[in-house]
């Protein structure tokens, strides 16, 4: 009865298997394109990005609409959908047509990579990052080709405060590759943990919701999927310019079976690098023979604020970078 009561019946509509028979929607390899077309695990994603009736939510890739369905029967005070695929358009308007009476349903056939969220987001309230949440999500079954780019790019502009972030600390609810999802919550106590589990923990707290079997979707993915919910920290672990953590920890992960210090020395030119790294490590009082999976994240905020104090001594050191070694397909999240 709670469920039913939180909750708009749309007017009746073809089913998205229907839909998809009936514009002959082909999911397309080159797109990294799945269809959700269970209601139930729709309905659970929808969920999953908490109380949204009267807010602004974006979603990214509805494809056939089957996560639009569930998002529209919360109500949401306005939906932007942002589909890269114009095939996609006709399911779309059916959608908008069909939610009219309570939701502004707004339509961009665009790629998410480069869509502008703030502008998308016009007219949304904006609090300032101390208050509560505002009434944003970011809600998406993300392609799994572009699903690590993206939450890079949305890390970013949540140091920065920027895009749909502009508007206070806007939370996400994503979709990802199973084992991505588990390196994004991943603690130092395991072995999956990696650059991206670091980039995550550092803004955001990071909550692992469900599994969905790759069963589920059409057509089947070989792995499963998981629903991972974003939401950015008021007090980061870490106020320093975003692209100066990231090389940081890309550094010190490159070589991340060997101590920590081995990665970090790359951080520094040839000629500075042994005096450098020690004092890189007794700045920020780590034991420089723990492996980079073994730090914990107030120990990698430790060593990138020591990093901004030696680069503050040695300015050359802050535009220095070295030619990494190429590392192993398994060494990276994607």
């Amino acid at each position: 009865m709670a469920r039913s009561a939180t909750q708009v019946r749309l007017p009746p509509l073809p089913t998205v298997r229907d839909l998809v028979k009936l514009y002959r929607l082909r999911a397309l390899r080159q797109l990294s394109q799945n269809f959700l077309m269970d209601d139930r695990l729709t309905d659970k994603i929808a969920r999953a990005a908490g109380n949204i009736k009267n807010h602004y939510v974006v979603e990214v890739g509805p494809g056939p609409g089957g996560i639009t369905r569930s998002i529209l029967r919360q109500c949401p005070k306005k939906l932007i959908v942002v589909e890269k695929d114009p095939r996609f358009l006709p399911t779309l308007e059916l959608l908008q047509e069909a939610s009219k009476q309570q939701t502004e349903m707004q339509i961009d056939i665009a790629d998410i990579c480069s869509y502008q969220l703030q502008l998308g987001l016009q007219g949304a309230p904006k609090l300032d990052w101390y208050d509560a949440p505002p009434p944003i999500h970011l809600i998406g079954n993300l392609p799994f080709s572009v699903s690590t780019h993206l939450i890079i790019k949305w890390l970013q502009a949540i140091s920065e405060k920027t895009s749909a972030w502009s508007f206070g600390r806007t939370s996400m609810t994503l979709t990802f590759q199973k084992e991505v999802g588990e390196r994004m919550v991943a603690s130092n106590v395991d072995l999956q943990r990696c650059r991206l589990s670091l980039m995550c923990q550092l803004w955001c707290h990071v909550n692992y919701k469900f599994t969905i079997p790759g069963k589920a979707f059409v057509p089947k993915p070989d792995v499963d999927v998981a629903v991972v919910t974003l939401q950015p920290l008021k007090h980061p672990l870490v106020d320093l310019p975003f692209k100066m953590v990231e090389k940081v920890i890309r550094n010190i992960f490159n070589m991340r079976q060997k101590y920590s210090i081995r990665g970090a020395e790359r951080l520094f030119p040839k000629e500075l690098r042994d005096t450098l790294a020690i004092r890189l490590y007794q700045l920020a009082d780590i034991d420089p023979t723990t492996r980079p999976f073994q730090l914990s994240n107030e120990e990698f905020a430790q060593l990138c604020y020591a990093y901004k104090v030696i680069c503050e001594d040695y300015p050359e050191v802050a535009d220095y970078e070295s030619r990494a070694p190429k590392i192993k397909p398994t060494d990276v999240e994607e």
